[in-house]
């Protein structure tokens, strides 16, 4: 019996798309097995952010953040797998570059709290608000 195959909204943000890191998480996800279901380039509006980040929006720390994620092109994609939510946050590692585990996609590239290279949905329900929200056709 298999296991029923679940979604995930990812997005590469653009720290690492500057950096020119989309190549290797693409790769990261595909060797692990999972599937990239849609795949699109694309720039955060002021909109998209705020109903993306509904739940941060009255934060401190949003303004910044909204500030960058609009900043610049990233890749939003549905990833498709057992597990995937589970599998693909254990991949990017914690939130924090600086405190992520060697091995993690933060934990070797990035060094920052804000700007750490990616977004994955953290639960069933976010991605199915999330993935709405980027392809509301799938």
């Amino acid at each position: 019996m298999t296991s029923p195959v679940e979604r995930s909204l990812v997005l590469v943000k653009p720290d690492a798309v500057r950096r020119g890191l989309l190549g290797e998480i693409l790769a990261r996800f595909e060797r692990k097995g999972l599937v990239i279901e849609a795949l699109e380039m694309r720039t955060m509006d002021a909109t998209l952010a705020d109903q993306h980040y509904a739940d941060h929006v009255e934060k401190a720390f949003y303004p910044p953040l909204k500030q960058f994620m609009t900043s610049g092109p990233l890749a939003a994609l549905v990833l498709a797998g057992d597990n995937v939510i589970e599998v693909v946050r254990a991949m990017i590692g914690a939130t924090d570059g600086r405190k992520a585990a060697a091995g993690t996609i933060r934990g070797d590239y990035s060094l920052s709290n804000r700007e750490n290279l990616v977004h994955a949905s953290d639960s069933p329900e976010s991605a199915a608000r999330e993935l709405a929200l980027w392809f509301p056709k799938i």
